[in-house]
């Protein structure tokens, strides 16, 4: 869990978070003119920061899926379900997909 925090420092209103389990510092600092857009921003911010990890995430765990089907193909018969071949282009459309959803979070990238 985040806790957001927010001060103003020269004339801006400047918003951070911190980790409320050990009140360490996460992420970006967000400037804004009033507190509010100082702290919208960062919710943003921390926002893409979410979906972002869960899409890293995401597709960290297609590419073990991938290689766990290239590994474990030398061990499948011919005749029992789907080929190896098939099981290795159906992990590697899923690599696919994972990378193209991991794009299209970074491109929602806010900016700070």
């Amino acid at each position: 869990m985040m806790k957001i925090l927010c001060a103003e420092r020269e004339g801006r209103w400047v918003a951070h978070a911190v980790r409320e389990d050990t009140g360490d510092p996460f992420g970006i600092e967000c400037a804004g003119d009033t507190e509010r857009e100082a702290i919208e921003g960062l919710t943003r911010w921390l926002d893409w920061q979410r979906a972002h990890a869960a899409a890293l995430d995401a597709l960290q765990q297609a590419e073990r899926a991938y290689h766990r089907a290239v590994s474990g193909s030398a061990f499948t018969s011919p005749t029992e379900g789907p080929s190896a071949v098939e099981i290795q282009r159906d992990a590697l459309a899923a690599v696919e997909r994972a990378r193209v959803q991991l794009d299209s979070v970074r491109a929602r990238k806010p900016l700070a």
